[in-house]
């Protein structure tokens, strides 16, 4: 499995999450332990799962999927979960998923513990198919690339898994090795256990909840504000109708027998073709804020008729 996964948006580098890094740092410190000070055997005993061994060795259910049989074995196990798990992290959050993984991993034990009764269960590998599954759901075209070089898509990497486990697990069912010491059902149940949670109700109706939040806009915190009816005109506009409504006023004054703007007066306003001349002068004054409702009209009739002519 390679560093990088391709999405629909292009190739993404994998960055760790808390809980995945955290599994993986338990993972590998007890694997630690199993090679050094403690002892390989005895971890091994302690920690992993036996059926004649589970009324003495309660603890065994939850403990054997963070001890592993050997390097190759952690080595896979702990790509895998580095590969599909921060992904699908980031999507539910760390404690969620947390509860996916030990719940997958019960599902490995109890699959298990239902068709072997003898052979001695270790490894996250139940836990860490459903994870893989989680994803494959989730993003089933998302194409990873087996051994840095195949692009396989998520939805076929895990089908065919899954099938090989199949195929193995019951050629293999009985044999005095159990598959050689790979527990081909107990992945299965981790398959199985991922499957039945994410088909349950709760889980469906978290999920529509999830898509629906993060569909929505966001929202800003600033508060908010009065929108004006309409937007001021820009500063060039209005120069430039103050500019042709002087010289309209101009042409009027020395053309003979010009007719007066007919405008209705206001009480605050002089009469006759003074009327612009107010207007422009208290603009130059005051600025056009200062302008009332008629006014407005007023410059407005104005620059009307200038556009037309």
């Amino acid at each position: 499995m390679s560093s990088y996964y391709v999405a629909d948006d292009g190739y993404a580098p994998i960055r760790l999450t808390p809980a995945v890094r955290w599994l993986i740092g338990v993972n590998v410190v007890i694997y630690f332990l199993q090679v050094t000070a403690v002892g390989t055997p005895d971890m091994e005993r302690w920690l992993g799962f036996a059926a004649h061994d589970i009324t003495r060795q309660w603890w065994t259910i939850f403990t054997y999927m963070f001890v592993h049989a050997g390097f190759w074995h952690l080595a896979f196990n702990m790509i895998a979960l580095w590969a599909f798990g921060p992904k699908v992290e980031r999507a539910w959050g760390s404690g969620a998923f947390v509860r996916y993984y030990l719940l997958c991993g019960l599902g490995g034990w109890l699959a298990h513990l239902l068709v072997s009764h003898d052979s001695l269960l270790v490894g996250a590998s139940a836990a860490i198919f459903g994870v893989m599954l989680a994803y494959a759901v989730r993003w089933p075209n998302d194409e990873f690339l087996l051994w840095w070089v195949v692009p396989v898509k998520a939805k076929w990497l895990v089908a065919c898994l899954a099938l090989f486990n199949l195929v193995v697990g019951v050629y293999t069912l009985g044999s005095a090795d159990a598959g050689g010491g790979t527990a081909y059902f107990a992945h299965l149940g981790g398959l199985a256990a991922g499957w039945l949670y994410l088909h349950t109700p709760p889980a469906q109706a978290f999920e529509r909840f999830r898509q629906r939040v993060a569909a929505a806009p966001e929202i800003s915190d600033e508060p908010p504000r009065a929108v004006p009816r309409t937007l001021p005109r820009p500063r060039h506009e209005v120069d430039e109708i103050v500019a042709k409504s002087k010289a309209a006023v101009l042409r009027q004054r020395l053309a003979p027998n010009s007719p007066a703007p007919s405008p209705a007066p206001t009480s605050a306003e002089p009469a006759g073709g003074q009327q612009l001349d107010f207007v422009l002068d208290k603009i130059s004054r005051q600025g056009l804020d200062s302008l009332t409702l008629d006014e407005r009209r007023i410059l407005e009739e104005m620059s009307r008729r200038l556009r037309r002519g």
